[in-house]
């Protein structure tokens, strides 16, 4: 027997049945699991007959370019608003995966105007934000969310759409290693492959599928990973002008973080990225007990006990990997 899914609010379900003009938005710098969830939910919708937007601020990254229905994705607020125009009251707003409405990007102020404003997230330091909300910490993805929702509104799910659900469950679990896979994770993965997903494909698209640059980046990345408390804490960073050298991209360092995760002693991994303009993303991942969450709400940040990160201004590598030191090491002491 497999676990019960979250109960979802029926108002959700009604109201989305209800449209015929969907915009679905996502995080800025999406990850597998929000890219998957936004063209695998419109590839339902839309087989139920709805009119679908997908907004993403920026363009698919090429390691996701694979994905069916990655062709749908504007930037366009003019489109945007010409679709929402055109809509008139027959219309809602859906957010997925997005912990927080910064997150939605430059134009959240734009988005949040339209009503009703859905979110359907799995965070569990999610901060509430539109009018209507769905939120599962038990969920291993959005994308399994997505997949009961679609039962729930009594959808069918084709290849195209199984594909994407498939990449945002496999990405968000792991590839299933995560403690966020539980028995209905892999039942519904199971469903999925009915419908004629090839996991074997899948992975070759995920993790065979790196450039020479990306290999560059990773070669000077790794070369910085420094081990602390004994070796259960692992620290790695990049800086912009890592980035010129390779020839890479901000795009081209997810999954890095699971080099440093994956040493046999490292409790808690952590990968801090300089961006433009004195800005500075931090990804964190621990095993077992050890709750990172709570170590980047500190920062202002969060995500799960073994996944979590934070973004900060106006500071520097060094600067946060200093702060970060100081809290791990009181949080293991306190462990």
């Amino acid at each position: 027997m497999t676990e019960k899914p979250g109960i979802i609010p029926e108002e959700i379900v009604q109201t989305i049945a209800g449209k015929g003009n969907i915009v679905l938005l996502t995080h800025v710098h999406p990850d597998g699991d929000a890219l998957g969830s936004l063209f695998g939910f419109a590839e339902i919708l839309e087989l139920s007959g709805k009119n679908v937007f997908c907004f993403l601020e920026e363009s698919v990254s090429h390691l996701y370019d694979f994905l069916p229905g990655c062709e749908r994705a504007d930037s366009s607020l003019d489109s945007l608003a010409e679709f929402v125009d055109g809509a008139g009251a027959d219309i809602m707003v859906i957010a997925l995966d997005c912990g927080d409405e910064y997150r939605l990007g430059k134009y959240k102020e734009e988005f949040l105007q339209i009503v009703p404003f859905a979110v359907i997230d799995h965070h569990l330091s999610h901060r509430n934000f539109g009018t209507l909300r769905w939120v599962d910490p038990a969920g291993s993805s959005t994308g399994e969310m997505i997949y009961e929702l679609a039962l729930a509104l009594d959808t069918d799910i084709n290849f195209k759409a199984a594909y994407n659900l498939y990449v945002a469950i496999c990405t968000d679990t792991g590839s299933f290693r995560y403690d966020c896979t539980g028995a209905r994770t892999l039942h519904i993965a199971a469903e999925l492959v009915e419908k004629g997903v090839l996991p074997q494909e899948v992975c070759g698209k995920l993790y065979d599928n790196y450039s020479r640059e990306r290999l560059k980046l990773m070669e000077l990345v790794l070369a910085t990973v420094t081990l602390y408390e004994g070796g259960q804490v692992a620290f790695m960073h990049m800086t912009q002008m890592m980035l010129e050298k390779s020839g890479a991209t901000m795009n081209d360092v997810e999954g890095f973080i699971d080099y440093p995760r994956s040493l046999r002693s490292v409790l808690v991994a952590v990968f801090v990225k300089e961006g433009a303009g004195n800005q500075v993303s931090v990804s964190l991942r621990a095993k077992g007990k050890f709750d990172v969450a709570a170590i980047a709400k500190i920062f202002g940040g969060g995500g799960h006990r073994n996944a979590a990160g934070f973004r900060v201004f106006d500071t520097t590598v060094e600067k946060v990997q200093s702060q970060l030191e100081n809290e791990i090491s009181t949080a293991l002491t306190r462990a």
